[in-house]
């Protein structure tokens, strides 16, 4: 367990969408509610969230929600961003399975008082940097998203919860070893190498390493850019300069897509890990609805222990 020393104490932020679409594909379809609505999302998030808190025992809590999955100002910097999961007329490509068992999540979150938060217009992600930059003491963002290691701070300390590699926690140490560039350099790495889950094509000719090599070097894109507006060699590896200079509408546009917003006017939450359910009555129609007794009882004994460990 990690300790803060903010009075507060510490915070978990929840990338809710990332937690539900892993659970959903996760968990077997075989898994069904009473009235064989499938409920593995639902079970799988529940889980996830029991086990966080029972294991870190955070004293402030937010799932961060997509009010809009791919905003405006993201594809007009990058129109192929998150193009690939549309279907026609530019909806979300989505199970058609999924979206009753987020509405029973959101409900069931709302029963147990378990505070959620989300801006109008902007993804799950920058909920997470506005929460993360404003809070005085310890966070954790718990994420299967790679770009959200920009947050990852020392000094906060921020770290993330990776739930690709079963909750690894990444501070800026691990960030540094697994990419080789300074733990806040994330965002800047993605532009240049380029994303293909979110349709960010990158640097044609960059790879990862070169994409390194040009972060320690320059420090970010807008280094980058300085850089190539000075002119000569200095500091490119082998070939780099030209391609960054064939890429320079993309470099300019591309940090919109990448950086997450830092500064959005969220209200102030009340986001105290709760001891008991908001609502038990409306938790308990829940349950009998979707079948939740199990995943239910051990996150309700994980919010026990929260409070006495």
């Amino acid at each position: 367990m990690r300790q803060s020393e903010d009075v507060a104490g510490q915070l978990t932020l929840l990338d809710a969408p990332s937690l539900w679409y892993r659970a959903f594909h996760g968990v077997p379809s075989s898994v069904v509610a009473p009235d064989g609505s499938p409920v593995g999302a639902v079970r799988g998030f529940l889980d996830v969230v029991a086990r966080i808190v029972r294991d870190t025992r955070p004293a402030r809590l937010v799932a961060c929600l997509d009010l809009d999955w791919r905003p405006a100002f993201r594809v007009a910097a990058v129109p192929s961003y998150k193009l690939h999961r549309t279907v026609e007329g530019g909806a979300e490509d989505e199970p058609p399975t999924l979206g009753p068992q987020v509405d029973a999540i959101l409900q069931v979150l709302d029963a147990l008082g378990l505070a959620t938060a989300g801006a109008k217009g902007y993804e799950a992600d920058d909920v997470i940097g506005t929460l993360a930059t404003r809070a005085a003491g310890a966070v954790d963002v718990v994420t299967g998203d790679r770009d959200l290691f920009q947050l990852v701070r020392d000094d906060g300390p921020v770290r993330v919860l990776y739930t690709v590699e079963k909750l690894r926690p990444y501070d800026e140490a691990a960030v540094a070893a697994k990419y080789g560039i300074p733990g806040r350099a994330y965002a800047e790495l993605a532009v240049l190498r380029g994303d293909p889950s979110d349709g960010l094509p990158g640097v044609k000719g960059v790879g990862e390493k070169t994409a390194a090599a040009l972060v320690n070097r320059f420090g970010d894109v807008d280094g980058i850019l300085a850089a190539l507006d000075a002119g000569g060699d200095a500091g490119f590896p082998a070939g780099a300069r030209a391609r960054l200079e064939a890429a320079r509408d993309y470099l300019a546009v591309a940090p919109a897509v990448t950086r997450v917003v830092r500064d959005l006017p969220l209200p102030e939450l009340d986001d105290a890990l709760p001891r008991a359910p908001r609502s038990p009555e409306r938790l308990v129609e829940l349950a009998d609805r979707w079948g939740l007794d199990s995943p239910l009882e051990r996150l309700l004994a994980a919010l026990e222990v929260a409070h006495t460990g």
